[in-house]
């Protein structure tokens, strides 16, 4: 009765580190930050779950290993130690959700996960020193609306988001 299922439809956790550029970049194992800092010396890497509103923004240490499943961020040096605000908060979960939308790892509407890409080290050819030295706040719009049904549907509505991502 319409249920979604795929023999490949198995899942390996990646780590998930989104740049600057806001483009995703995926490792199908844990990786050293060192190695991701020689890439790109002028960055720091964050863990967007150690990430709260109005909170220092503090670096992963460089011996420390990214996990797979995890979501990290490489940000500019000249943002280590500084308070995020809720517009800056909001940008980068909306250049997130922009990189995981572009990459494939999506949910359909039957809940089945589309395949993802997984980018390795030589196919990321931007750097976080050709990126702007700030993160720019942007604006999407968020518009709700309440349709009734008429025909013994209960009064659930309908909640259309309209987010726009930010250009860089």
């Amino acid at each position: 009765m319409g249920n979604c299922t795929s023999s490949d439809s198995t899942q390996v956790a990646t780590v998930k580190l989104v740049h600057l550029d806001g483009t995703l970049q995926e490792f199908p194992y844990p990786v050293k930050v060192s190695h991701l800092l020689q890439q790109h010396p002028m960055c720091f890497i964050c863990n967007s779950d150690e990430m709260d509103f109005d909170d220092v923004v503090t670096a992963v240490h460089e011996d420390d290993v990214l996990q797979p499943g995890q979501l990290y961020f490489a940000l500019p040096l000249n943002r280590l130690s500084h308070r995020l605000q809720a517009a800056e908060m909001a940008a980068l979960a909306v250049k997130a959700s922009s990189a995981l939308m572009k990459s494939g790892a999506t949910v359909n509407k039957c809940g089945c996960r589309r395949k993802r890409a997984v980018f390795s080290e030589e196919d990321c050819s931007k750097s976080c020193q050709t990126a702007p030295p700030s993160i720019r706040t942007g604006g999407g719009t968020v518009r709700g609306s309440r349709r009734g049904r008429t025909m013994g549907g209960g009064g659930r509505g309908k909640f259309n988001a309209l987010l726009s991502s930010i250009p860089e």
